[in-house]
């Protein structure tokens, strides 16, 4: 599986280019997804800090020009850019139960959704190669005429009781 991986991540510029890679990357967000949580987005440049080797990331300004968040799996928080918590939540996933399609969310819901999200989309497919995450390639998968290798990873969870979660790329 080693061999597979070590593909993969060569295929995206090797780990001696994403060591090179700077952390921060200028985004515009929005659809009509957040609409129906009712928190529509504006197109406004913002600024997403993500942290390469762990599952960290900020969005600047979020809610006001003068605050960002500060996103991990085990807490969300909205702050002050002097570091003072304007709002936070301590297991924020847990949050989401019970939520449907048209359960509005709140800032701090959106503030984990943009945190979780973004870091796996601009740490994809490296965030495999984290401490803790298990790969294993699984069955080919053809569609179109081509055949793909498929793989399966299982990440480390935090604070709960099973063991990992599973992501197919």
């Amino acid at each position: 599986m080693k061999e597979l991986l070590a593909e993969i991540l060569d295929a995206h510029g090797g780990m001696k280019r994403w060591n090179e890679y700077q952390k921060e990357a200028t985004i515009v967000s929005g659809g009509g997804f957040f609409q129906l949580k009712g928190i529509p987005q504006d197109s406004a440049p913002r600024r997403m800090s993500v942290w390469l080797r762990e599952e960290r990331s900020s969005v600047l300004p979020f809610g006001a020009p003068d605050q960002r968040t500060m996103f991990t799996p085990e807490r969300i928080t909205i702050e002050k850019l002097d570091g003072t918590v304007v709002a936070q939540r301590s297991a924020p996933k847990d949050s989401f139960a019970g939520h449907q399609m048209h359960t509005p969310w709140d800032p701090l819901h959106r503030a984990y959704f943009n945190g979780e999200a973004l870091w796996t989309y601009l740490t994809t497919p490296f965030l495999l190669a984290i401490g803790g995450v298990r790969v294993e390639e699984t069955e080919t998968w053809r569609e179109g005429g081509e055949t793909w290798r498929v793989v399966r990873a299982y990440f480390p969870l935090r604070g709960h009781r099973s063991k990992s979660r599973s992501l197919l790329c």
